[in-house]
């Protein structure tokens, strides 16, 4: 794919495309209004469009001083491997580099099998030696 061909918003996607994008990797969304207004209560949003399509885009969420969440880092699988994942990251690190002030704590829970990519921004793994083991639950 040619980068001249990709545009690159900071910005939401609808909800209907976000919700076609997370299907396209095989997550499961809630009902459209819950993800309409999930996109609404956001901190900041990247989006990579390809003509009318988005192919990729990533979110924070938190409450914008000392809890910064990166979230929803989804690549179309027809477009990974060219380098968007790492578009959505650097425009995410941009963000939290003018947003994050001392004290503040940026996490992210990662996909099974890519916690090396994220490990290349300097996040850490919480292995449970010197950190708890990360944790979550599902409704």
């Amino acid at each position: 794919m040619l980068m001249t061909e990709l545009e690159i918003l900071q910005s939401p996607p609808t909800a209907t495309e976000f919700s076609v994008l997370r299907e396209s990797v095989g997550w499961q969304n809630p009902a459209l209004e819950q993800v309409a207004a999930s996109i609404a209560a956001s901190l900041y949003w990247v989006q990579c469009r390809k003509g009318q399509q988005l192919v990729a885009c990533g979110r924070v969420v938190g409450d914008g001083q000392m809890y910064f969440y990166i979230q929803d880092i989804i690549v179309h699988p027809a477009y990974q491997g060219c380098g968007l994942g790492h578009i959505v990251m650097d425009n995410i690190e941009q963000y939290l580099s003018a947003h994050c002030h001392g004290g503040a704590t940026a996490a992210l829970l990662a996909a099974q099998g890519k916690e090396a990519f994220y490990q290349r921004y300097g996040y850490a793994l919480r292995d449970g030696e010197t950190l708890g083991l990360g944790m979550c639950k599902f409704y």
